[in-house]
């Protein structure tokens, strides 16, 4: 599967800007400032168990001006880095983040979403 751009969990004491701008930085090694990152979305979504690790709120940012070229800097959880237009994303992505990404291409702003209610 292909995934959007970095991901991982708030951690204590964090904002979600904070969460993204450190995710950013441990996987592709890229240096964020806060005002770069512009909010997409923000999805409430879950896998329809009663798992309560599944029950899960994603925040979707864009951002175009960073510091540090892309790397793979966790290399058991990723196996290529890709550019992909939005209108033409691999068939082999999670259905959410698809989700995420219309989003983005309508330019609907920042949005709320649901997913697997």
């Amino acid at each position: 599967m292909l995934a959007a751009g970095a991901a991982g969990h708030v951690e204590l004491g964090e904002t979600a800007v904070d969460a993204a701008i450190r995710e950013v930085r441990e996987e592709l090694g890229l240096t964020l400032a806060a005002a770069t990152l512009t909010p997409v979305a923000v999805m409430q979504r879950t896998d329809g168990t009663d798992n309560p690790i599944e029950q899960r709120v994603d925040w979707f940012f864009v951002c175009d001006e960073w510091e540090g070229e892309p790397e793979i800097l966790e290399p058991r959880k990723c196996a290529e880095l890709a550019w992909f237009d939005l209108d033409a994303l691999p068939d082999r992505m999670p259905e959410y983040e698809r989700e995420a990404l219309g989003a983005l291409q309508a330019g609907a702003g920042a949005t709320l979403l649901t997913h697997g209610f």
